[in-house]
């Protein structure tokens, strides 16, 4: 009996084993500039991993750094993961880069790799306000105490009037190689990824690659600083010509769309917040009162657009902006009123002489015939000019023969007898004017 318990045992702990064995292990690309279109990727990458039991998450990472808010909330995600995950320095993790990798459980590097040189910088290449390079310090230290790591040296990769000895003097960025890495215990050598899964014990596990997949794509597409005007200008443009529209139609949910995508796309990569949403409800609720409730007002349409306008300006910074965003967030606004004011100038222009939207109703033309249910009178531009007859005495109405037409007529100031010689001075529509003219 107790042989046979004994090879139970046996069976289950290789079947365990095995099982251990063939648990997959997920490579995630982080590669290219950090932003907010990468934190949703790595989000979705790791529940599938935990969804499928992975034994393991690697970051394949070559990254120059980017925005330290998606880093954070990157960082957020890899550290409440249930998977282990790994971080592989590709050749350089630099600023956000190395906030990511500190937030994962171990850091391996390829020979030749680089790791550090973390301060936030502006767009001009400076060092950023004390607030965010605080912040960014402050992260650093908390990701190397909560790996065990001596803090001091998170803290000189971003600040550099942090001094170590033997390792960087004050005034000078830390950033360490692979084999400075290790000796200071931030990271252990690999090869490639073999090595590293190798180190792990998981050398015959499935590997499987993420990829971005379409709807990533997609909200990073319509998350873009150049794609991001043309949509607020659709939807304003489209709210404004349903304002002047009798009833809801195409243009109203052209635009009701349009910004729909703009604020739900800003949303999902993290830019948008409620705030933000909530200054834009406001401000649209304002311009309603000030067009539908108390027209001529003029402080709701003030406050209307004030909240407008900052929403939209709030929804392209992010949690942490730093002087780039500023910059950037207030070009696509800019870009964004030249758009709306051009298109609205010619859309002003030409939608009035469409013969399509005339017929449909939607503009009143000089004339209309008897579909739409009444019938005016065409411009007589051939009468100007043309002189006639008074048939009737003008007091100032009256009947004239001009040619071989009888048509209503209206003297221009003083009454005319019948018969007197008169010419055609205006013709519009059912209304012709004529003067008096005196014999040569």
């Amino acid at each position: 009996m107790a042989r046979i318990l004994f090879a139970v045992g046996l069976a289950w702990a290789l079947l365990a084993s095995s099982a251990h064995a063939q648990a997959p292990v997920y490579r995630v690309p982080v590669t290219g500039v950090v932003e907010l279109g990468l934190a949703p990727f790595i989000e979705r990458s790791l529940e599938e991993a935990e969804a499928a039991g992975a034994s393991a998450v690697i970051l394949d990472m070559d990254t120059p750094g980017g925005r330290v808010d998606a880093a954070q909330r990157i960082a957020d995600a890899l550290q409440d993961s249930p998977v282990p995950v790994y971080t592989l320095v590709n050749r350089r993790a630099f600023s956000a880069g190395a906030l990511i990798a500190l937030a994962t459980d171990r850091i391996y590097m390829r020979p030749g790799s680089v790791l550090g040189a973390a301060t936030p910088v502006d767009g001009s290449g400076e060092k950023a306000s004390e607030k965010i390079v605080s912040a960014m310090r402050s992260e650093m230290r908390a990701l190397a105490e909560a790996r065990g790591l001596d803090p001091r040296v998170a803290e000189a990769m971003v600040d550099e009037s942090v001094a170590l000895e033997g390792v960087v003097e004050t005034g000078r960025l830390l950033t360490l190689t692979t084999e400075e890495a290790v000796e200071l215990g931030y990271a252990q050598g690999a090869a490639d990824l073999d090595e590293l899964l190798g180190s792990l014990g998981n050398g015959s596990a499935p590997v499987v690659s993420q990829e971005v997949n379409w709807a990533e794509r997609v909200v990073r597409f319509l998350s873009n600083p150049v794609v991001a005007p043309f949509l607020m200008t659709l939807g304003f443009l489209g709210l404004i010509v349903e304002i002047k529209s009798p009833s809801f139609g195409l243009a109203g949910i052209a635009g009701a769309v349009s910004l729909a995508l703009f604020f739900g796309s800003h949303f999902i990569v993290g830019l948008a917040g409620m705030e933000s949403l909530i200054l834009f409800g406001a401000g649209i609720l304002f311009l309603g009162l000030e067009v539908f409730l108390v027209p001529g007002v003029g402080i709701f349409g003030v406050l209307g657009g004030l909240g407008v306008f900052a929403g939209l300006y709030m929804s392209l910074l992010g949690g942490l902006p730093t002087e780039p965003d500023f910059t950037r967030a207030g070009m696509v606004m800019t870009t964004t009123i030249v758009l709306i004011l051009v298109s609205a100038w010619a859309l002003i222009r030409s939608l009035p002489g469409n013969s399509r939207l005339t017929r449909s109703g939607i503009f009143l033309g000089d004339r209309t015939d008897r579909s739409i249910g009444y019938e005016s009178s065409r411009p007589r531009e051939e009468l100007l000019g043309l002189h006639g007859r008074a048939l009737t005495d003008l007091r100032p109405s009256g009947t004239a023969l001009v040619g071989e037409e009888r048509i209503d007529v209206v003297s221009e100031s003083e009454w005319i007898p019948q018969g007197t010689a008169v010419e055609v001075v205006s013709a519009e529509g059912y209304r012709h004017v004529v003067r008096r003219v005196d014999p040569a």
